[in-house]
């Protein structure tokens, strides 16, 4: 072998090396060298917003979860209804229940400043943000891979068949979730986000009043929040504590008190019992598996490269 080929092959055996460790073509250092100060400033901003409504941590970990369902990690939940753009801020499982969009706004300003101009996409925006809330309450921190670019399309159709479902049973989850690369062990753990956060009347009203499955105490409880007539945006926790970050979600499936049907299919006779139980026994185990999960949904169809731009403002294309 001449020198020239041997450089060659050495060439093509180190650039092989580098796509295979860059997974998706993200990086956790994408900011360190070209804006250093991009991460403490969506830390700062996170920090704020919850210290003033601490409910504001569930809401801006939900938008990441429903962005990443819809097309991949790329923030097109943020787009405003155009002429062009179908809004999934219109879609059923965001439209009246979905916020934060306002505490998203406030980031990428502060951002963009410190940046000197606009540099971090709004799609991992919502990545850090989801990160930094989960901290702030209670829960635990992960290196969130970035390099992510931004939408220019939405769809509140995707949305709408793509958003898992709170009527969902345990093989609609479990096939939901198969379709964005995500296995069993991945539903249950990041399921467990409802450890933080509250949900509205209609979305649990059918579960209190008609399945058996459900503490009776407990759905009385809950049928003087939500009566059978009126009162769909009327809220109640998703678990005892619901502004902490913790294990009494997974607790509240074994003594059959989730408040949503879909969480409860979690720990009903089904294959996914066992890991439920686990972790309503094991916070360091949930914490370790929540934060693996977080980072494999992150991974979820990213732009990169020269596919989609960075917005200057999230609500709008450039």
């Amino acid at each position: 072998m001449n020198i020239t080929s041997f450089l060659f092959l050495f060439v093509s055996l180190i650039f092989a090396i580098a796509t295979a460790s860059s997974d998706s073509g993200l990086s956790s250092s994408y900011y360190d060298r070209v804006c250093p100060e991009a991460l403490p400033t969506i830390k700062r901003v996170v920090h704020e917003a919850l210290a003033e409504e601490r409910r504001m941590g569930a809401s801006l970990l939900r938008l990441h979860f429903h962005d990443c369902f819809v097309n991949g990690c790329d923030a097109s939940i943020l787009l405003d209804q155009t002429s062009t753009i179908d809004s999934e801020k219109n879609a059923a499982p965001n439209a009246n229940s979905a916020r934060g969009f306002e505490v998203i706004d406030k980031i990428k300003f502060e951002v963009d400043k410190v940046c000197g101009r606009p540099m971090v996409s709004c799609a991992d925006i919502l990545t850090v943000a989801a990160r930094d809330s989960v901290v702030v309450l209670g829960g635990p921190s992960w290196k969130v891979k970035l390099g992510r670019r931004d939408s220019t399309t939405a769809s509140r159709a995707a949305a709408d068949a793509n958003i898992p479902s709170p009527f969902m049973d345990l093989p609609a989850l479990i096939k939901n979730f198969k379709d964005q690369g995500l296995d069993e062990d991945d539903l249950v753990v990041l399921s467990g986000a409802h450890t933080l956060g509250f949900a509205q009347c209609r979305t649990f009203r059918d579960r209190i009043y008609s399945d058996t499955n459900i503490d009776p105490h407990f759905a009385s409880h809950l049928r003087t929040i939500c009566p059978q007539v009126g009162g769909d945006s009327r809220l109640a926790p998703l678990d005892p504590t619901p502004g902490a970050f913790d294990v009494k979600y997974f607790s509240d499936l074994v003594d059959k008190k989730g408040v949503l049907r879909s969480d409860q299919a979690l720990f009903n006779g089904g294959e996914t019992d066992e890991v439920v139980s686990e972790y309503s026994k094991d916070q360091k185990e949930f914490f370790e598996d929540f934060a693996k999960s977080m980072i494999k949904m992150g991974d979820i169809k990213p732009l990169t490269g020269n596919r989609g731009q960075i917005r200057n403002n999230c609500r709008k294309i450039n």
